[in-house]
């Protein structure tokens, strides 16, 4: 039987939520272990639009709260990680001057009404609430508007019954699962007492001890004073293997595409087009990654782990890319991948579009112990740090401690030392290229890939450059096998679906397993293991 170890907080899930979490808490000091059955942002976290964004439609709802909050944290994000949070530029395109007012009226006293069109007047108000609300650390320009004839100029292959636009800017994500990544290894660099786990079993709790254990066969046994159960949509079955009844989920599930289509991605420019649906629905376009990605649906799930994207999804996103661009047609193999995942909703009754998006935490008390377990209910992307910081200060409050260190304005990652101007990107790319022996070209892939993260690597080369993968010209052996060396790497999937956007892009194959497989083998068995907590 292992020894049974004494931590402060045990977090369950490595989601974005959790990776926040575990990153705060163990900038304070404290003794802290997080655990993920999967990898680190391997589920729903890995599956959103990838939009760092205040949320313009929840204004329709009342929820003034969670846009300022998001703004906020939008606005913050574009200092903290600038290496993957970039401004976006994003078109509301509308087909009338007063239609939606009734509708938005009636959301906002919580009566439920469909919103089949959002025009020019409703649309506007809804952006100079924006940009009041988003004051704070402003980092993007203010909202404009604009007719038909200019809008025209600027998206001519829009569909004619689009009268105008309204244009502001949100953020992208450009390496949502890296970012993740980088808050866990900063939490493990800032502090040798915590600790995270991936590709774990959970084995129970018995007491106050949870066993786990890890693809090797290895059990760890610990005793924490706190629990926090980050598991997203799983968050029930998770308290089902504590011991704990909850019905606190119900999930909605939402489908993406990505899209290989030159014409659809000349016609936007650059730009998001962001709009409304005859459904009621909002969906969006825009670029990324040199390809389109197109989302999102909104489906009641029940089962997280049955979750797919369902042919009649694709068809419903394709027709409403058709709704704004009727003459650049979406053909089914242009659609190289398709993915979804199920937002951590709390459970509620009528339409699940409706639930709000908003974070919460809901405590619950192991059965034979006296220990919390904070359950995450809800948040989203862009306010992961806030969500962060409230279940942390629960955690402090809860083991009497005080907060030693805030995350706000705190760099993460690959962000630290970032150069936030183009002159200091290219001298910084120019660096790269000379300590690795690289080109500046091949530099420049690297700085936005890795972020000052980079500079590790460039250093590993020696200077004696890089040998290019056979199956993917833009990724070099040694870059793969830095990867597995040094980003906690549990397989192949890992790097092709989280340490890279290979995958997203469509481009994992049998030939691409096979060449990372040959490249990582001695990497991999040479790993140490990780000791127990």
């Amino acid at each position: 039987m292992p020894e049974i170890a004494d931590v402060d907080v045990i977090i369950l899930g490595a989601g974005i939520n959790g990776c926040g979490t575990f990153r705060d808490l163990a900038l304070q000091g404290l003794r802290v272990v997080l655990l993920e059955r999967g990898d680190f942002c391997q589920g729903a976290s890995a599956a959103s639009s990838r939009l760092m964004h205040g949320g313009l439609k929840y204004l329709e709802t009342g929820e003034f709260r969670l846009v300022r909050e998001s703004l906020g944290e939008r606005n913050m994000l574009l200092a903290t990680a600038p290496h993957y949070v970039l401004p976006l530029e994003c078109v509301v395109p509308v087909k009338s001057l007063w239609g939606g007012i009734v509708g938005s009226a009636a959301r906002f006293f919580g009566i439920k009404a469909r919103i089949n069109d959002r025009g020019l007047v409703i649309t506007a108000l809804g952006l100079r609430l924006y940009d009041i609300y988003g004051r704070a650390l402003r980092a993007m320009p203010t909202h404009r508007i604009k007719g038909k004839r200019g809008l025209r100029q600027m998206l001519p292959g829009i569909a004619r019954s689009i009268t105008g636009a309204g244009l502001y800017y949100e953020g992208q994500i450009t390496h949502a699962e890296r970012l993740g990544l980088e808050l866990v290894l900063d939490g493990e660099a800032a502090n040798p007492q915590a600790r995270a786990y991936s590709h774990v079993t959970l084995c129970g709790v018995a007491d106050d001890v949870l066993s786990w254990r890890d693809a090797a066969g290895q059990t760890t046994r610990a005793r924490a004073r706190v629990i926090i159960n980050a598991g997203g949509a799983w968050i029930d079955r998770i308290n089902a293997e504590l011991g704990l009844k909850t019905a606190l989920m119900g999930g909605s599930r939402g489908s993406h595409l990505i899209v290989d289509s030159p014409d659809l991605l000349a016609a936007l420019g650059g730009r998001m087009v962001y709009f409304g649906t005859p459904d009621g629905r909002v969906n969006l376009i825009y670029p990324f990654a040199g390809k389109v990605l197109v989302g999102a649906t909104d489906i009641a799930q029940t089962d997280p782990d049955t979750a797919s994207c369902s042919d009649d999804e694709v068809r419903y996103l394709c027709a409403a890319v058709a709704e704004v661009f009727p003459d650049i047609p979406i053909r089914p193999e242009q659609v190289v991948t398709r993915f979804c995942g199920v937002r951590p909703l709390p459970r509620a009754d009528g339409d699940v579009g409706s639930v709000t998006r908003d974070h919460s935490i809901a405590t619950v008390r192991l059965t034979d112990a006296d220990v919390p377990v904070h359950c995450l209910i809800g948040g989203k992307w862009t306010t992961f740090r806030a969500f962060s910081e409230i279940a942390a200060d629960r955690a402090l409050a809860d083991l009497g401690a005080r907060r030693k260190v805030s995350t706000k304005g705190l760099a993460i990652g690959g962000g630290r030392g970032f150069p936030r101007d183009a002159a200091g990107q290219d001298a910084y790319a120019t660096r790269l290229s000379r300590i690795g022996g690289i080109s500046e070209a091949r530099a420049n892939i690297l700085m936005w890939r890795y972020g000052t993260r980079a500079e590790g690597y460039a250093l590993s080369l020696r200077g004696r450059g890089e040998t290019m993968l056979g199956t993917l010209p833009d990724f070099a052996v040694e870059e793969i096998r830095h990867i597995a060396a040094t980003e906690r790497v549990g397989g192949i999937d890992d790097i092709i679906h989280r340490r890279s956007l290979i995958g997203l892009t469509g481009r994992d194959s049998e030939a691409v397993r096979a060449e990372i497989a040959t490249v990582i083998a001695t990497v991999v068995a040479a790993l140490p293991q990780r000791q127990s907590a």
